[in-house]
């Protein structure tokens, strides 16, 4: 059992380290203050190759895995959440595509989101429909050469930017079984009926674009449609199980960057003459919070190796997910308070990472939920 990573794998994080060090630090406050999209950042991840990683080769990728996704996902998240979202967002939704599309889905939708030339987004979550994702009500009804699309989505990531998305829509409503009803279909941005409304005021990740979609009878060409008819909530399920991964990175560079800010704020600052980090309290509270960083590390270094390795176990993701996501919200807690009233107030970073991490616990699945999909998998 080998735990080191590969040369590669080892430039790979230290080209991502880098890129958030020089491109997202600077800027990162700025988004979060206005909540704007930071599409130059976006681009520029692209030319060092930073998005779409998963992509094969064949389709204009680098092809890497989902250990090497994690990798860059971690140490974009390291310095902001949000702004490491958007990089990493700017192909969601594209490895349904690569998992189940034609051959001419894939050599027309995936080498574009490589280079950022397109942005593509996943529209599942609707009003009423998050967590039971077999109550979309949004229908897609054929007709002749087409799908009719009618319906409503909801906290949609690049709704506004994007340039398709894949949705999911209820095609065979009288079909026996509910999660034999749903399909999944490409629908482009530009299509007459669709329509897009940003989302402000969120309490984090404001850099990332969020966005409510109503479509009112777009049409979209039947060969949009990804796979097979009535596997839509299949297909869904695995692509969660999958990039569960990702969010747990996410998780993981989140926390270390909250845990780096504490320490350097405890050795810098002065309580009674000394560092606080001197404070023996203090030092095992930032043990504990290093042993929870370094465990959701090894939970997502493993989930997504065992995904490339083509055994994904869908209990141990949803395990790096659930238990990344709690120790970021924990960790940004305790390195909070050891900020005192200093961490409350936007001049410190740590607010930022405080308000960012609650979201990890809800997006791509509740923390109850992963709780549920652990409990079905036990014994």
């Amino acid at each position: 059992m080998d735990f080191d990573l590969s040369p590669e794998q080892g430039m790979i994080q230290e080209t991502a380290r880098r890129f958030a060090e020089q491109e997202i630090a600077p800027q990162a406050r700025q988004f979060d203050r206005e909540e704007t999209y930071p599409a130059r950042i976006v681009r520029r991840a692209a030319e060092v190759g930073l998005v779409g990683v998963v992509i094969p080769e064949q389709y204009g990728g680098p092809g890497l895995g989902f250990l090497e996704q994690a990798l860059i996902t971690e140490q974009l998240c390291r310095v902001d959440l949000g702004i490491g979202q958007c990089i990493e967002s700017a192909a969601f939704g594209s490895q349904i595509i690569l998992f189940y599309g034609s051959e001419e889905q894939k050599q027309k939708y995936l080498p574009p989101l490589v280079t950022n030339q397109t942005v593509c987004a996943g529209a599942f979550t609707e009003p009423d429909a998050g967590t039971d994702v077999a109550a979309v009500r949004t229908r897609a009804v054929a007709d002749g050469s087409e799908y009719v699309i009618t319906g409503n989505k909801m906290f949609i990531t690049g709704g506004t930017i994007c340039d398709f998305m894949v949705v999911l829509c209820l095609t065979d409503p009288e079909a026996p079984s509910r999660h034999g009803r749903h399909s999944l279909i490409l629908v482009e941005s530009d299509r007459p009926g669709l329509q897009a409304r940003k989302i402000k005021g969120k309490m984090g990740i404001r850099a990332s674009d969020t966005a409510e979609i109503s479509m009112d009878q777009v049409r979209v060409p039947r060969e949009n449609l990804i796979g097979r008819p009535g596997r839509g909530f299949h297909q869904l399920m695995h692509f969660f199980d999958v990039t569960r991964t990702t969010v747990a990175a996410e998780a993981v560079g989140l926390a270390q960057g909250a845990l780096d800010l504490a320490l350097n704020y405890t050795r810098q600052r002065q309580a009674f003459g000394r560092p606080l980090f001197e404070n023996q309290g203090l030092q095992f509270q930032l043990a504990e919070m290093a042993t929870r960083v370094e465990m959701s590390r090894n939970a997502c270094y493993k989930a997504a190796w065992l995904v490339d390795q083509g055994r994904p176990n869908p209990a141990l993701n949803a395990m790096a997910k659930y238990y990344a996501a709690e120790t970021a919200v924990w960790v940004c807690d305790k390195a909070l308070q050891m900020h005192g009233g200093y961490g409350y107030i936007d001049e410190y970073d740590i607010q930022r990472f405080y308000r960012d991490a609650k979201i990890l616990e809800i997006y791509e699945g509740a923390k109850e939920a992963e709780k549920i999909t652990i409990a079905r998998r036990l014994g």
